[in-house]
């Protein structure tokens, strides 16, 4: 084999030489058919009338011999693989038998010796091929002696033609291997080139979802900045007229000295505060959210989540329950992002939950991490979806955006050390968790839930303050 071939790696090498081999056997059976009918018309209808019956039978010898090589080569394999001399000695007897019967050496069948070695070049090795050369030497040196050829200019001709065979012989074994060193050159350019082509369209794959989750990220903060407008243009148009009314209800409270009167003036001044809190609160939320760290009681973080959720008028008559543990450390993280996540949790648990059913928030250390697990009484993620959930535009609702658990994890991976998983999912419902952790944290004691739970039942009414179950 050549530099060349050698130069390669062994497992392109391996399916070349296969290739290779599934080619060269056909070019040899399309060889041999030619030269089978070749001889044929050469023995009955060139004019030949010695031997016809000896020539006849041989051919079909050889006829029947290429049957057999054609039916293992259709099969996908090699006839005598393992012995490639036997071949090339019964060509060169097949050769031999048919140029004596003919008129010997002068016979035309003596260029099937040109023929053999030449697919002896494209089938075999160089050695091979070499010593089937040896072998149609002897065979065609068999039939100079047999027929007595005297030394003279007739016996240069005839030594002319070994050295021919000798000049076939090389070249072709050269061009063979030229070819297959091509081959394989081509063979592992077309191995890089295929796997250029998957790294690109790795890399564009990449790009692309990079330019997705940027685009769903613009998405949610011109949401939010289009929301911030909207609650302070309301908090600005219903503030200042309730600030009024609210002055004026304290005024006539003052004049008024029946009970009843009094009474029912206190009660629309509380529920103008209540009015006034609400827009307090919904303003705070749409402000542009900071990713300055600061140390923050979790559990805060928690119920402010819990405040704003309130306001979910949709979902009524759900239940929150809350364990929280006693003792977490404070966390240095980003507030308003982590209400966030929180609030986008929650929600999602909501929706996820059936009227009268519960949504648990549990809190814990463990392992140097504080964990949040917001679990609900839905249907579960279907397994089909659990790796496409924190895509970007996935969603399984009718009316969601497929953006809440990207944002979520987003947020997490951007302004801490932090992380959103799905711990848990049957029919009966799932947990989302959320894994927080800092300095701090890592080297404070494991701190377990609590056993005793609080709860909030979001009704037709916001409850400002948790009861006990």
């Amino acid at each position: 084999m050549s530099d060349l071939g050698r130069r390669l790696d062994p497992a392109p090498v391996q399916a070349d030489e296969f290739n290779w081999k599934r080619s060269a056997e056909s070019i040899t059976v399309r060889i041999r058919w030619f030269g089978l009918c070749v001889g044929y018309v050469l023995v009955n209808f060139s004019g030949r009338e010695t031997n016809q019956p000896a020539l006849n039978a041989i051919l079909t010898l050889g006829a029947v011999y290429a049957v057999i090589d054609t039916w293992w080569s259709v099969r996908g394999r090699a006839f005598l693989r393992d012995a490639p001399l036997i071949i090339s000695l019964m060509e060169a007897v097949f050769i031999g038998l048919l140029c004596h019967f003919d008129v010997g050496v002068d016979s035309p069948f003596r260029f099937y010796y040109f023929l053999s070695l030449l697919v002896a070049a494209v089938r075999h090795s160089p050695p091979i091929t070499y010593c089937t050369l040896a072998l149609h030497t002897g065979s065609f040196c068999a039939l100079v002696v047999s027929h007595e050829i005297p030394f003279g200019p007739e016996l240069t001709l005839l030594l002319l033609t070994i050295v021919l065979m000798a000049w076939v012989t090389w070249a072709g074994t050269a061009l063979v291997e030229l070819v297959k060193g091509a081959s394989y050159r081509l063979s592992e350019l077309n191995d890089e080139l295929q796997q250029n082509q998957s790294l690109l369209e790795q890399r564009i794959s990449e790009r692309t979802q990079e330019l997705q989750e940027s685009q769903a990220l613009l998405v949610q903060q011109e949401k939010q900045a289009a929301f911030g407008l909207l609650a302070a243009g309301i908090a600005h148009e219903v503030g200042n007229p309730l600030a009024a009314i609210s002055s004026l209800v304290q005024l006539l409270n003052r004049r008024h000295d029946d009970p009843y009167t009094r009474e029912r003036l206190e009660m629309v001044d509380g529920q103008l505060r209540r009015i006034q809190r609400t827009l307090r609160e919904l303003v705070d939320f749409s402000r542009p959210a900071t990713t300055e760290l600061s140390r923050t009681d979790i559990h805060d973080a928690i119920n402010e989540s819990l405040n704003i959720a309130k306001y979910y008028k949709r979902k009524k008559g759900k239940t929150i329950r809350t364990r929280f543990a006693d003792g977490l450390p404070l966390i240095r993280v980003a507030r308003d992002q982590v209400v966030q996540v929180f609030l986008n949790l929650i929600l999602n648990a909501m929706d996820a939950t059936d009227e009268g059913g519960a949504i648990e928030i549990n809190t814990c250390l463990r392992a140097g991490w504080i964990e949040v697990a917001i679990h609900d009484e839905g249907h579960g993620v279907a397994e089909s979806d659990r790796t496409r959930i924190f895509e970007p535009y996935f969603t399984t609702k009718e009316t969601g955006t497929g953006l809440g658990l990207f944002v979520c994890r987003q947020i997490l991976q951007g302004v801490t050390e932090s992380r959103l998983e799905l711990t848990r999912t049957s029919e009966r419902g799932s947990t989302f968790s959320v894994f927080l952790t800092c300095d701090t944290v890592r080297g404070h004691a494991d701190v377990l839930t609590a056993e005793v739970a609080e709860c909030v039942t979001l009704g037709s009414e916001p409850i400002q303050n948790p009861v006990e179950c």
